[in-house]
């Protein structure tokens, strides 16, 4: 296959991906169709079919990427070992992501919820040892005094709940801001806000 053809492939699909976020986000799982899912990306279904032959298939793929997503996010953990960078640098990534790509947020919220019926042990083997590396991180961090004494589980799960609610309760945050989107100025004030809690919950300084 020729770069060209690779280029088209690759493009294609991360449109299908995208695509397919926000009508399973919409409609679920149950309601959504793979001619739904056409129609938002503006492909013939023989094309969708092309790149991923059933709505499971196509379904799976957007999980699985999102959790890479978010792993990439979490490569701060590896990159330095400054509590505060590290976090700071986690939290920002997370909220970026709560902007950019709500429906996947609430995709992959709504399949936890339900006890990861289509994900099942591949969520087990994706998700176990990457958040337990995290955790030892966190946890060597309380060792070497450099946090306060936290559960270092805790800690992700605070990350997570507050910075993916601004895209699975984004309507509830728009309501409350007057019926409009988070601003630049409201969102770099919300990043600041939840790491500072954050921060300082941990005996940190932002």
């Amino acid at each position: 296959m020729s770069n060209h053809k690779i280029e088209i492939r690759r493009s294609n699909v991360d449109k299908i991906l995208l695509g397919a976020e926000k009508v399973f986000a919409e409609k679920g799982f149950a309601g959504a169709a793979m001619a739904d899912i056409a129609a938002e990306v503006e492909l013939p279904r023989s094309n969708l079919h092309y790149y991923f032959s059933t709505k499971t298939e196509l379904y799976n793929a957007v999980l699985l990427g999102l959790l890479e997503v978010w792993k990439q996010d979490a490569l701060c953990f590896e990159t330095y070992d400054d509590p505060r960078l590290v976090l700071s640098s986690y939290i920002r990534a997370k909220m970026t992501h709560s902007r950019t790509r709500p429906y996947g947020s609430k995709v992959w919220a709504d399949e936890i919820i339900h006890g990861a019926p289509m994900l099942g042990l591949r969520l087990d083997a994706s998700l176990y040892d990457w958040a337990k590396m995290k955790e030892a991180k966190i946890r060597q961090w309380v060792a070497d005094k450099r946090i306060l004494a936290v559960e270092p589980s805790s800690v992700l799960y605070m990350i997570w709940a507050s910075t993916q609610h601004y895209a699975d309760f984004d309507h509830q945050v728009n309501i409350l801001n007057e019926h409009q989107p988070l601003s630049d100025i409201q969102f770099e004030r919300a990043v600041h806000s939840v790491t500072s809690i954050i921060l300082r919950g941990i005996g940190l300084e932002p």
